[in-house]
């Protein structure tokens, strides 16, 4: 049994899908860049922003900067809440705090948003400490957000503690950790790249997380 259970933000808690949508076609519309089918820019959803502008556009480093730039005008101001709660997670959450679970927010989306988020949402109060990305991106990438985490609630036993997340940069940021793994498969990660990347387990809905931890 897990005592301590990580868990990403877009993708496992939230369907952040319109929100970071948009946001990206704001950042690319100021570089003269248009796209018209809006499941494309799924793939920006839990990698670092650096790393998909870089990846999937060919952005220079400076490029990259200035798009995660506008990217954060429009996120900041309304992209942040244009996301949903996955039916589930509150009832799920509540469950774990009654098991005396300690709950940990992990991701790579920078950890003021983070914050302002699950409060939005009204998630906030179910986690004992929220790790999130740096936004001088010192602090970016899964795996250092995870020992972060680790580090800030002193999390020494490894075996006590596990990874909930959609896709392979958790299950990755996991194995660096030396932490098992939980791939959920209603998020944006598929079965292949999950199991691909190394899950321990991998599950279809949020109450099937129970079982695991």
């Amino acid at each position: 049994m897990y005592k301590y259970l990580l868990f990403d933000l877009d993708g496992t808690l939230t369907d952040p899908g319109i929100g970071i949508t948009n946001s990206v076609m704001y950042a690319l519309r100021k570089f003269g860049i248009h796209v018209d089918k809006r499941e494309s820019l799924y793939r920006f959803i839990g990698p670092p922003l650096k790393d998909s502008f870089g990846k999937y556009y060919g952005f220079s480093d400076a490029n990259c900067d200035l798009a995660i730039q506008y990217y954060r005008e429009y996120f900041r101001k309304q992209g942040m809440f244009e996301n949903a709660v996955y039916e589930g997670i509150p009832s799920l959450l509540k469950q774990l705090k009654e098991n005396y679970k300690t709950l940990i927010v992990a991701t790579s989306k920078p950890e003021v948003f983070s914050i302002e988020i699950l409060r939005h949402f009204g998630l906030f109060d179910y986690f004992d400490f929220v790790a999130g990305a740096s936004f001088d991106e010192s602090r970016s990438k899964k795996a250092d957000v995870i020992r972060y985490a680790l580090e800030s609630c002193q999390i020494h036993e490894k075996s006590t503690a596990i990874m909930i997340g959609d896709r392979e940069h958790d299950i990755i940021g996991a194995i660096e950790n030396g932490l098992n793994s939980l791939g959920v498969l209603y998020g944006y990660g598929s079965f292949e790249e999950l199991k691909k990347a190394g899950a321990s387990y991998l599950v279809d809905q949020p109450n099937d997380i129970l079982e695991y931890v």
